[in-house]
């Protein structure tokens, strides 16, 4: 949620920030009292900056994300009520008030999920060293798990590797 407190700051007009030792640099001080900024920036010169918290993006499928774009990229009136009635229509009242959200405070896409698959434990050649299953050539096991062997769920649907006797394991971001 967004914070309703403000702070402000004072800049000069090279682009420096006054500090809390009254110098100008790199760094400023900020206070949520305006009159006190206003007062010393009156004092050392310069302007007061109001800083304001961004509100927090909303998170959308791919999908969702299309016709967001397509309302906020529309310059028509026709074409821009089109793609807000194909927006929200037959969305549950959340996720209305969540789009509604996406278009006002800005939106990111959701990450689709990547897993690894660990082949069944009678493929090991020993009862340590587990096997992943690879695209490489084709479908099959190999050790170690590479780039190669990270998979959609729409791949694990389509080489039916989902559910025994195959393990799945998901594959966060820095794992790739």
């Amino acid at each position: 949620k967004m914070s309703e407190e403000k702070l402000y700051a004072v800049k000069n007009d090279e682009g420096e920030w006054l500090n809390q030792y009254c110098f100008w640099g790199p760094e400023t001080w900020a206070k949520p009292d305006k009159d006190d900024r206003e007062k010393v920036a009156k004092h050392y010169g310069g302007h007061v900056v109001a800083f304001v918290e961004e509100p927090e993006k909303v998170v959308v499928s791919p999908e969702e994300a299309k016709l967001v774009k397509n309302c906020l990229w529309t310059n028509l009136q026709d074409a821009f009520l089109n793609n807000i009635n194909l927006l929200f229509r037959g969305r549950r009242p959340e996720d209305v008030t969540r789009l509604k959200s996406a278009l006002t405070n800005g939106y990111t896409v959701a990450k689709e999920k990547k897993y690894r698959v660990l082949a069944p434990k009678s493929w090991w050649q020993s009862e340590d060293k587990p096997k992943y299953m690879h695209r490489t050539f084709g479908i099959s096991a190999y050790r170690g798990a590479g780039e190669d062997s990270v998979f959609t769920q729409q791949q694990l649907d389509i080489y039916e590797l989902n559910g025994a006797p195959f393990t799945k394991e998901e594959v966060t971001d820095d794992e790739v």
